[in-house]
């Protein structure tokens, strides 16, 4: 099932991974108060064994993380085959233009510079699951 017929059918299933407590739990927060259901991870690790046990119709992934940083987690996402085809949009207070252009070639659907506008980023993350790309 797609993600926009699921989005339509049911609520959105997110995975939102970020190192910092805080901010996974603001993200969390605010796609929840826009109908979505989801999940958090602080680490690569949790982020990986939940991603392999469930279906996401988007990941939200940080650029610095210890061990494992977001673009290496990236990479062993789109490795998992039953999410091969999920958007995955950083959202990284390192915004740098190296940072996103490492991301988009990689095959982010965005790069969301943190701290971010609330509605501007509800939209964008709404956008990337009814289209393959998106920004």
């Amino acid at each position: 099932m797609t993600g926009s017929r699921r989005f339509m059918s049911s609520k959105a299933k997110i995975l939102v991974v970020d190192d910092q407590v805080a901010v996974t739990a603001m993200i969390r927060f605010l796609l929840a108060r826009a109908g979505c259901e989801t999940q958090g991870a602080l680490d690569a690790e949790k982020a990986l064994r939940l991603a392999q046990a469930q279906v996401f119709d988007l990941i939200t992934l940080d650029v610095e993380m210890p061990v494992l940083n977001g673009f290496e987690l990236f990479k062993r996402l789109k490795e998992i085959s039953h999410l091969a085809e999920t958007p995955i949009v950083f959202v990284a207070g390192n915004a740098s233009i190296e940072n996103q252009q490492r991301g988009l070639d990689l095959g982010a659907a965005d790069f969301i510079e943190k701290p971010f506008e609330v509605q501007d980023f509800i939209s964008r993350i709404l956008s990337c699951m009814n289209q393959t790309a998106c920004h």
